[in-house]
């Protein structure tokens, strides 16, 4: 069997708009690097104002790539629902969706959890990605063709003590691709699932609220996962030839085989 040389050659998307949310930092920052390097016009959703217009000037600078800065908390559906109206004319066809926002807040059981917390995380991990997909997949199908990545977890297809909230909400956001991909599977609208295991991000500082310790020893004696790892495997998804629809990507550390299984030979060396 013959094959035509194509070994890790994109699809060019160049020139297409690529929308991310949680775009300030982490992994949703690193989407916008690759993004930008494949020539993707980039609308970056995020809550910090600041933050956002330092990745837009440093993408900018780098890649010339046009952006456009979304300061918005993404439970908002009324500043959803007005967000296609109001982008710069440029940028009001999406092509591709990278829902990236979502959070942990706590270890706690069930019996335990803080009730503002899980207010937090269910409207951030799942209703502002529902709330996406629907106001911008209707542009996509109408056009037929489009990208929908749903950034999930390893939490999503396992649970674990203390993730009873966190676990239920990934669950949640796979379901939502898998329907989600029933629902389009007669349009060019492509729909992806990201899993990640262990990151190193801003994530498990918001998780355990600022106590560093605590942070600290969910990585210790082992080379978690960096937000470049995980922006590579998006990228991937979305330069496929337009036959290919990656549905989904599961990616763990080398040191983990599950949410909470992991080895940490750095520390068993040092004793």
């Amino acid at each position: 069997m013959s094959l035509p040389s194509a070994l890790y050659k994109p699809y060019s998307i160049k020139g297409q708009t690529a929308l991310i949310t949680g775009a300030s930092s982490g992994i949703g920052e690193a989407c916008a690097w690759r993004f930008a390097e494949a020539g993707c016009r980039l609308i970056l959703v995020a809550r910090r104002q600041e933050r956002l217009q330092a990745v837009q000037q440093s993408l900018q600078s780098e890649y010339k790539v046009p952006v456009h800065v979304v300061s918005m908390d993404v439970r908002d559906l009324k500043a959803i629902r007005s967000l296609p109206e109001e982008l710069p004319a440029e940028f009001q066809e999406i092509d591709i969706l990278v829902n990236n926002a979502g959070l942990a807040l706590g270890t706690a059981g069930i019996h335990e959890n803080d009730l503002d917390d899980i207010e937090t995380m269910v409207q951030t991990n799942i209703t502002s990605l529902l709330y996406f997909c629907r106001v911008f997949t209707p542009g996509m199908v109408k056009r037929n063709r489009g990208h929908v990545i749903n950034m999930c977890s390893i939490a999503g297809h396992e649970a674990y003590v203390g993730g009873s909230v966190y676990c239920g909400s990934k669950h949640a956001v796979d379901a939502i691709t898998k329907a989600s991909r029933h629902d389009l599977v007669g349009t060019r609208v492509r729909v992806t699932s990201i899993s990640p295991g262990a990151v190193r991000t801003e994530f498990s500082m918001v998780r355990m609220k600022g106590d560093a310790d605590k942070e600290a020893a969910i990585y210790a004696g082992f080379d978690p996962l960096t937000a470049a790892d995980i922006a590579d495997n998006v990228i991937y998804a979305a330069t496929r030839p337009l036959n290919v629809q990656v549905a989904d990507i599961v990616v763990l550390a080398n040191h983990q085989s599950g949410g909470k299984t992991i080895a940490r030979p750095m520390l068993e060396a040092q004793q």
